[in-house]
């Protein structure tokens, strides 16, 4: 049974870091395509970022400000968010699938997702 599971997520003030855990279970997920989305409340759900053969591509409102990397060893993709705005706020997943995409029909797998919230 795959699995993905995140953890890290928390209550932070603006300004502040956080970084995001998925560890990946049922399968080996290295040569697959791990992004993270958010969804905010009353929002659609939004594409963050996504790493796939050593190349990672970002949403513009976090370019700069988070990094996204793996441990294909570990089966893990994190997600380092810095200089955390009250706009970041969402609930965070983590998602695989074949190819690297900005759409969320391109993934297979999602997890449960973890709760970021960023007070003024």
């Amino acid at each position: 049974q795959v699995r993905l599971v995140e953890s890290g997520g928390g209550l932070v003030q603006a300004g502040d870091s956080l970084r995001l855990s998925c560890v990946a279970s049922g399968r080996p997920f290295g040569a697959s395509a791990m992004a993270w989305f958010r969804q905010a409340p009353g929002k659609e759900r939004e594409f963050v970022a996504v790493i796939m053969s050593g190349h990672q591509y970002y949403a513009d409102s976090v370019q700069g400000r988070f990094t996204i990397s793996r441990d294909i060893a570990k089966n893990t993709v994190y997600l380092q968010m810095n200089s955390l705005k009250p706009e970041d706020t969402a609930v965070y997943y983590c998602a695989a699938g074949p190819l690297g995409s900005s759409l969320n029909d391109r993934y297979q797998y999602w997890g449960q997702g973890t709760q970021v919230t960023v007070s003024s």
